[in-house]
C-alpha cells in the first residue's frame, strides 16, 4: 500500500463514502502511518481479526 491509497481510504472513511476498510496484516504498518498523522485519528475504529487483518470505521465521537 502506498501513501495515496492509505490517504484516500481514510478521507473516504473519515467523509462517510464507505463504511468499512479491510487492511490487510501486511499493509497495517504502512496504513497506520498515516492514520495517526490525522487530527481525527481519535474517530477512527480498528478491529483486529483472525490472522492479523484490521477492519477500521469511523465514528462520530472520538473515542478516549
Amino acid at each position: 500500500m502506498d501513501e495515496e491509497t492509505a490517504r484516500k481510504l481514510l478521507d473516504k472513511l473519515a467523509s462517510g463514502k464507505i463504511n468499512e476498510c479491510l487492511i490487510e496484516k501486511s499493509d497495517f504498518l504502512t496504513f497506520r502511518k498515516y492514520l495517526v498523522e490525522r487530527p481525527d485519528f481519535k474517530h477512527f475504529r480498528g478491529v483486529a481479526q483472525h490472522g492479523g487483518n484490521v477492519i477500521y470505521y469511523y465514528m462520530e465521537e472520538p473515542r478516549s
